[in-house]
């Protein structure tokens, strides 16, 4: 009688240890399929995907932090050749000083009124005078706000004469404001004015 009722609490014990080792096994298995499911979740949140062409092109989302250096150089780098890329054609001409101003404040405002003024547009049109630019590069300083940056382009001024090509070093200020369609990259140019436009070269054609 005494060694049936040890052998069914050694039973017992030997089905209670085997029961506690399959609920830890089963915690334990809950656990890392949860982890796993968070992790994957994350990555999923880190991937973007855009339709192209009825494509789906995938792309990763990062912070901004990571790409500010990156999206000040092409803010400043578009805001220039906006600006300065002209042809003579007024509704080519006003869609990209509109699209420019967008970029930049009052400073901006005030150059374009000033080269309004001074009949600046007028002959380009009136003169079938074409105007490019080649951003050289754009220098920003990120240890301090608003960032200073400093642009150094290649502009030429092309006529059914001759071709002037002239260097241009512009500087200013960004200031973070509100991405929309007419300012993708979330800057406003601050306090921009021009340090240097002198003539490189004059090739008559």
């Amino acid at each position: 009688m005494f060694k049936k009722m040890k052998n069914i609490d050694t039973a017992f014990r030997h089905v209670r240890s085997f029961t506690m080792l399959v609920i830890a096994g089963c915690v334990l298995i809950c656990c890392f399929a949860l982890y796993k499911s968070f992790r994957l979740v994350e990555v999923m949140q880190g991937k973007v995907y855009i339709l192209s062409d009825g494509k789906a092109l995938e792309a990763l989302a990062s912070d901004r932090k990571d790409n500010v250096a990156v999206e000040a150089r092409d803010h400043v780098k578009t805001f220039h050749q906006l600006f300065f890329t002209l042809d003579p054609d007024d509704k080519v001409l006003q869609a990209n000083l509109t699209k420019a101003l967008y970029l930049a404040d009052e400073s901006a405002k005030k150059e374009y009124d000033n080269l309004t003024e001074s009949g600046y547009y007028a002959n380009i049109i009136a003169g079938n005078i074409s105007q490019r630019i080649l951003v050289d590069s754009v220098a920003v300083d990120l240890q301090s706000y608003p960032y200073h940056f400093r642009c150094y382009a290649t502009q030429s001024i092309i006529r059914t004469t001759s071709t002037v090509t002239r260097s241009l070093v512009t500087d200013g200020f960004l200031r973070n404001v509100s991405r929309s369609d007419n300012n993708p990259h979330g800057f406003l140019i601050e306090r921009w004015a021009t340090l240097e436009n002198k003539d490189l070269k004059i090739v008559n054609h």
